[in-house]
Parts: C-alpha cells; structure tokens; sequence
C-alpha cells in the first residue's frame, strides 16, 4: 500500500463523477444515526458527506496528504470528524462504530490475502454487536477485462492525464501507471507520475474470510444495485453482521 502524494491535490478533480451520494446511501439504509468508521477515506468525500448527514464520523486513510485535504474540507464545512493515520491492517481506534465502511475497491490497495484478512478482523473487532461491514471491491472481470492493457485519458484545459494498467504478478493484480499534466500558477503544464497497485480476489475467497472473522447474514450485490452480481458485474458490494 502507497499514501497517494501529489495525487492527492488532484483526486477530487478525477473523481467529480463518482457516486458518493450512493455510497452515503448504503450506510443510511443501516441506520438512521450512530458512528461511522470509514477506512480508506481518501480525500473524506464519503466521510463529510456522512457527517453533513448527522453519523459521527471516524476517518482513516494511510495517506497523510488525502488526509490533510479532508481534513481542510472538514474544517471549512464545521465538520467534528475525527481523521487518524493508520494502516487498516493494523487499525486500533479504541472505539467501537455500528457501521464500518471501506468504499470506492479501497480494500483492493490491500494486495495480499492475509493483509485482506488482517483488515477484516480488525473490523470485527471494531464492531459492536449487531454493526454492519460494508465494503465494494473491483471484480475479477473488471480487472481482468476492463483494466488490464487498456489505457485511459482525459484532457481538460488545467489537468489532463494518461493512465495506462497492466497485468500485476498475480491473479486479480493490475498495476496503474498514471502521468498527470497541472497548470500551476505561471500557466505552465508539470508533469508528475504515480503508480498504483491493486488486487481483488473471487467473491468465495471473501466469503471464506468473513465467516472465519466470524461474520453472519453475509450478502453480496453488484453495482450499486440488489441484484446478484453476474460474470460480467464490474464493482461487488458487501455487507456483513457481527
């Protein structure tokens, strides 16, 4: 796992049409109010916009930079979030949350088996009785079909980029090589490159996981939908109970 540096004073620009307000809703249908433990916060869009909401929201992000931008935000919109700095296969809050979310495939930054199942526990353990783990991953298909030697870009007339994936070393890896371009103050265009790795594994293989942690009433969906995911289904969303 990487912090996202310069990345992330861009990430909000790159992500304008992501389905926050989406994610917002999986947690609203859980409960109506109450704490929220999101783990890969990012930049904190998902946690202000639980916050604006009335959750009493923990953040936490590996990335010192994503969580000094939310943390900006946070104040600028009086927001009482708490942010910490933690790895989330080594979270200790000292609290329990009756929802743990980690959104927008964060989960797939964890790239090895054991540190997926380190994570989940350290849910569990952060949960109290009845709390509810919600959490979406890219799936094999995406990864495999979708990322893997495809190249992606954007040019806009202050940022623009090019973000080519490749196969990683293992099953469900794929490698990001982004090159972003930034008009600074001068109108000048800089150049700064980022590399990100990613893996997600079989929707059994996180089943497998949840109920060895100890989780029940375990569901997956597909794509912000109700729907079972099918081969094709490109994001998988799942709830869990302690």
């Amino acid at each position: 796992m990487q912090s996202y540096e310069r990345f992330s004073y861009v990430y909000d620009r790159l992500m304008e049409e992501a389905p926050y307000g989406e994610w917002v809703d999986l947690v609203k249908k859980e409960v109506a109010t109450g704490k929220v433990l999101d783990l890969g916060s990012g930049t904190g869009e998902c946690s202000i916009n639980l916050a604006q909401v009335g959750f009493d929201v923990t953040a936490v992000d590996l990335s010192e930079h994503m969580l000094s931008v939310a943390q900006d935000k946070a104040i600028r919109e009086k927001l009482p979030i708490k942010f910490l700095q933690q790895d989330m296969r080594e979270l200790e809050t000292g609290e329990l949350y009756d929802v743990v979310t980690i959104f927008c495939d964060s989960l797939n930054y964890v790239t090895d088996r054991e540190g997926v199942k380190a994570t989940l526990s350290n849910v569990y353990q952060h949960l109290k009785q009845g709390g509810v783990l919600l959490f979406d991953v890219h799936s094999l298909y995406k990864v495999q079909s979708l990322f893997v030697d495809n190249t992606f870009a954007s040019s806009e007339d202050d940022i623009s980029y090019i973000w080519n994936s490749f196969a990683g070393a293992e099953e469900g890896a794929v490698e990001h090589e982004l090159s972003f371009f930034v008009e600074n103050e001068e109108g000048l265009y800089e150049r700064f490159d980022e590399i990100h790795y990613q893996r997600t594994f079989a929707i059994d293989e996180y089943l497998v996981w949840l109920r060895e942690v100890g989780f029940e009433n375990i569901s997956v969906t597909s794509d912000f939908t109700t729907l079972e995911p099918t081969p094709s289904s490109e994001r998988l969303f799942f709830r869990a109970v302690k």
